[in-house]
């Protein structure tokens, strides 16, 4: 097997929520399927549902999928809530920046600490519930 790409896809409430959400992080979308999922836009309309979308940011994706659609294309979630017991760890530059701005816009991140493998990170909890990590190389 050659690995590719990893990009995550997340089961989410509600993809409006969760694409305004990113987009505070700084990521933007790249497309979204609406419920009648009879194409591929890329934007969001006002008057529309959505079960699917994909945001962006540098060389980071990830994908949010309504918990409906989700669990009918993974039938091995059926019985599972939505969250995970996992951190999706990102390395960026400019993490002091990229700190302050998140807690200006009231998000609460951990406070950025030093780990013992060398890497200033800090963490935070997206609106569906899923830990964010965010990392960069200690000089």
């Amino acid at each position: 097997m050659k690995g590719n790409k990893l990009t995550p896809n997340f089961e989410v409430k509600n993809i409006r929520k969760t694409i305004e959400f990113y987009e505070s992080l700084g990521f933007s979308l790249v497309m979204a399927v609406p419920e009648t999922q009879n194409g591929i836009e890329p934007s969001l309309a006002d008057e529309k549902e959505y079960v699917y979308a994909l945001v962006s940011k540098d060389n980071l994706e990830m994908m949010f999928q309504r918990i409906d659609s989700f669990k009918e294309d993974i039938p091995l979630t059926k019985d599972l809530s939505i969250g995970a017991s996992v951190s999706f760890y990102m390395e960026i530059e400019g993490i002091d920046n990229f700190h302050e701005q998140i807690k200006s816009k009231g998000l609460n991140p951990t406070e950025i600490k030093t780990a013992w493998y060398g890497m200033r990170e800090f963490y935070l909890r997206d609106n569906n519930g899923y830990i964010l990590g965010f990392a960069q190389k200690s000089e």
